[in-house]
């Protein structure tokens, strides 16, 4: 059979296309029906452009729109009120490469080979929903921090578009009415932040969310109010990404995403499986298409909005995509009834334990309504790095997967002080056993392991069974054999180092 030529390659993609959308619209009940207020019939009918927007270490709940008291999150609140605001969403690693490049290619990341890692190189076997939408006739941008860190197999591959300074630049260079999709990506709330630049800022410190494994003092207070503050200067940025879409007249005709990409840079929160490592704000926004000012209860993934974006550009989902598409419950024609639990998990996030072992501290957890269940593979290992810095695999690095700041300080220093700092030092940093088990209804901040409680053991092998399943299903190495390879990947990056390490090697 001979290829198609490339006018009868364009036609069969237009009919393709045109096939995909007849079939969404029949799918959601929304193309011939516009909500009064929320477009015209000539945004109904076009492909809609797509601005995913995402913050670097942001995690639920820090947003005003779920009821947090300090930080003030304008844009996120704005989207939540225009669209829809999920209560229940979860990336698929909380380490920012793999939970990147699961969001991009709408599969866990524990398929993605050398991606499942912090700094693991993105293979060319693997396709981008941005890559396939310019296929599809998109035209595509970027800004900020988009996937990573790391780099392409293919040096110069962009994953998410052209480079431009800011979404503004963006608009401004396109011309027609050509759909887009863009990728609005920050730098914020990474770490490190201006001490006391939240307090500075009129932020009320008695008034700032700690999570329960943390001790109640000011400094930690005043460490997440610093970090609030770049919540808000990310909500900032896509506020002015707002303003600019209604500028240019195309706000209603735009599938508007607003997320982080894991928990807060903090000690037992990112690179943790736990709620505060794991769930992160979701909310979004179509004005042709969505109505405006519901919530969903629903267990979703950020795997699910890769193929969520295909399927509203009317394009064929990859069969290889594990997400499923969220069209259903942005249109209200899906409950969520069958999105009772969602799984994720992590490999190395960085090097950190002691010498030889280059490997990360794998492990795996699903998250119903009620319970959390996590299995560490390698419970021997440190949970969140070696705290002997001198014995470390890479010299220095010290409790390296928890990034340095004022509460991973105050929390090592006096960890001795009482039974309460103890506690909280054993929480953040010390050993885990292979099992763990949380009543996430009676113990939120999932602090009492009910692993070893003999009463809930139907319950919890009925977790592992599910976890374990889906986990097989979706070909995860740590359960279907080889899981071993990702200890032995290569890592290009740094890591968080003892305090005293610069001084001891004459440095600054």
């Amino acid at each position: 059979m001979r290829d198609p030529s490339p006018s009868e390659a364009c036609h069969l993609t237009t009919l393709r296309l045109a096939f995909f959308t007849t079939f969404l619209c029949l799918a959601a009940g929304s193309c011939a029906q516009v909500l009064p207020g929320q477009g015209d019939a000539k945004a109904a009918d076009r492909r809609p452009n797509i601005l995913f927007a995402i913050a670097d270490d942001w995690g639920w709940p820090h947003a005003s729109a779920y009821g947090d008291a300090v930080v003030q999150t304008k844009t996120f609140d704005r989207i939540a009120r225009n669209g829809v605001l999920f209560h229940h969403a979860y990336i698929s690693s909380p380490s920012c490469t793999p939970s990147r490049g699961a969001i991009l290619t709408g599969q866990y990341h524990w398929r993605l080979k050398t991606g499942a890692n912090l700094y693991g190189p993105f293979l060319d076997e693997f396709a981008t929903y941005v890559e396939i939408l310019e296929r599809a006739g998109y035209l595509s941008g970027c800004s900020g921090k988009a996937w990573g860190p790391g780099r392409p197999q293919t040096r110069g591959r962009k994953l998410t578009g052209k480079k431009f300074k800011n979404f503004g630049e963006f608009m401004e260079s396109r011309s027609g009415d050509q759909p887009f999709v863009y990728w609005l990506g920050s730098y914020d709330p990474h770490r490190p932040y201006n001490r006391h630049s939240g307090a500075k800022s009129g932020m009320d410190l008695s008034k700032v969310h700690m999570f329960g494994h943390y001790p109640d003092h000011e400094m930690i207070r005043g460490d997440v109010a610093d970090y609030y503050l770049e919540v808000q200067r990310f909500d900032r940025v896509v506020g002015n990404a707002l303003r600019a879409l209604e500028k240019s007249g195309e706000l209603k005709n735009t599938l508007v995403v607003i997320t982080g990409d894991h928990g807060m840079p903090f000690p037992r929160c990112k690179s943790n499986l736990y709620d505060a490592g794991t769930r992160v704000p979701l909310a979004v926004m179509w004005g042709a298409k969505v109505r405006p000012a519901r919530t969903s209860q629903a267990f979703v993934s950020l795997t699910d909005l890769a193929p969520t974006f295909l399927q509203a550009a009317g394009v064929e989902i990859p069969e290889d995509m594990t997400g499923r598409s969220l069209l259903g419950l942005l249109a209200g024609k899906d409950d969520g009834a069958d999105r009772d639990h969602v799984v994720f998990g992590k490999e190395r996030h960085v090097p950190s334990q002691e010498a030889p072992d280059l490997g990360g501290y794998p492990g795996r957890g699903i998250r119903t309504g009620q319970y959390l269940y996590i299995r560490n593979f390698e419970p021997e290992r440190w949970p969140n790095g070696t705290p002997d810095f001198q014995k470390a695999v890479k010299p220095g690095y010290w409790y390296a997967d928890t990034d340095n700041g004022p509460t991973k300080t105050y929390i090592i220093d006096n960890r001795d002080k009482d039974a309460a700092h103890r506690r909280a030092y054993d929480l953040c940093f010390a050993k885990r056993p292979a099992e763990e088990l949380y009543d996430v209804v009676k113990d939120p901040d999932q602090l009492v392991n009910l692993a070893g409680d003999s009463a809930l053991g139907e319950i919890k092998a009925g977790l592992w069974q599910r976890l374990e399943s889906k986990l097989r299903e979706s070909g995860d190495p740590r359960v279907v054999g080889g899981g071993e390879k990702f200890d032995r990947f290569p890592y290009s990056g740094g890591g968080p180092r003892h305090p005293s390490w610069g001084k001891r090697r004459g440095k600054k």
